[in-house]
């Protein structure tokens, strides 16, 4: 798969590199909307199973994912996680699944879900991206990393 460059170019994604010089095919990045509680509460789960530090995260109102990736729609509901990697990019339960499948140990098994059509598993992860900022609220601002998440997150 491609990557977009900023000014609209395809680009291979082992060529990206995100603006703090992050190497995709060495370090994949987690983009996630960065006001949605749901999508933030995931980013702390993530950071606590990642315990190899293997993923960057990048809000995707932010720099890097306006370098890297296609514009966002208006419309918030149709927004997705997209994780970018050495492969290229993934979205929706795609993007869920090789998010397992990298991570490992336990949550490898959960990676087996991709065996499940995809035309199954995007209805259900549509459904809840719908519903995210009725059903876990909405932030009015990003994401602030802390001081000890800060080298995790891209601008």
């Amino acid at each position: 798969m491609k990557a977009m460059g900023n000014g609209g170019e395809n680009m291979s994604v082992q060529t990206v590199r995100a603006t703090n010089n992050t190497d995709v095919a060495r370090t994949p990045i987690v983009f996630f909307d960065g006001v949605c509680e749901l999508c933030n509460r995931s980013v702390d789960l993530l950071l606590r199973a990642d315990t190899q530090r293997v993923f960057a995260f990048a809000s995707l109102q932010g720099e890097t994912a306006r370098e890297l990736l296609p514009p966002l729609t208006g419309d918030t509901s149709r927004w997705s996680i997209v994780y970018l990697d050495e492969r290229g990019e993934h979205r929706e339960s795609d993007a869920v699944l090789a998010i397992c499948r990298r991570l490992g140990g336990p949550w490898r098994l959960l990676g087996l879900a991709r065996v499940l059509p995809r035309w199954l598993r995007d209805p259900a992860y549509r459904f809840i991206a719908r519903h995210r900022y009725g059903t876990f609220g909405e932030r009015a601002t990003c994401r602030i990393p802390t001081a000890a998440e800060r080298s995790r997150f891209l601008p």
